[in-house]
């Protein structure tokens, strides 16, 4: 898109940043990338082939021949890996449960953020995930630090999981996204942090058309100068 910028949306787990990053893309015409996804799909392949998710050589050539496709529909994204539709597959407590390690790995991470960058060659799209602002998108036009409370982060999850048939305590998952949280941060690799000139955006206390409708105002700011 000639008059489009590039939108970074980085957060912790859970805090609404793919929900809100296809809302705010759809609404300004841009194309929609969900790098989570991409590390989800290669975890889900790993396991599937028995891949230890600590084994950063090993992952790494399971990435190299592996096809990872991310297809826009109006039902909402497909994730494909080989030609396989494995969209609700990746969001399994499985790979949950095991992606911030493939995440972790640092060839992973840097052959992720090569075919990422290639993804967003074009102006007009909007890209979440972890280290977006900081690594892959250094550039952006606009960049985005979205964060909530563990407790609506975990609220948020257990509502998800429950329309996915996913049995999972609300206590649990409250571990379970403080203990991401801390790997995320700690991670060598790309660790999840605010990217200096980031926005931040409490999204606690906010519907999912509000925050989508701040980072639309942001952008059109951003457009016009």
């Amino acid at each position: 898109m000639e008059n489009g910028i590039q939108i970074a949306i980085d957060g912790p787990a859970a805090a609404g940043k793919s929900t809100i990053a296809k809302i705010t893309a759809s609404k300004l015409g841009y194309t929609y990338i969900d790098t989570g996804a991409m590390y989800r799909a290669l975890t889900y392949k790993a396991l599937k082939e028995h891949i230890d998710v600590y084994d950063d050589d090993a992952l790494s050539q399971l990435l190299e021949r592996i096809v990872i496709e991310l297809e826009p529909t109006e039902n909402g994204q497909i994730v494909r890996v080989d030609g396989a539709d494995v969209t609700d597959a990746i969001r399994s407590q499985e790979v949950t449960s095991n992606v911030s390690a493939t995440a972790a790995q640092p060839r992973v991470r840097e052959m992720m953020v090569e075919k990422q960058r290639l993804l967003a060659t074009s102006k007009g799209v909007v890209m979440d995930g972890r280290d977006i602002g900081t690594a892959v998108l250094p550039s952006a036009e606009l960049k985005i630090y979205m964060t909530a409370s563990v407790e609506e982060r975990a609220a948020r999850r257990f509502v998800e999981n429950t329309k996915r048939g996913i049995d999972r305590p609300l206590d649990q998952l409250c571990q379970d996204i403080s203990n991401r949280d801390k790997a995320d941060m700690e991670r060598v690799a790309s660790p999840l942090k605010q990217a200096s000139d980031a926005i931040l955006i409490d999204t606690t206390s906010m519907s999912i058309e509000e925050v989508a409708d701040t980072i639309i105002q942001h952008a059109e700011k951003r457009k016009s100068r």
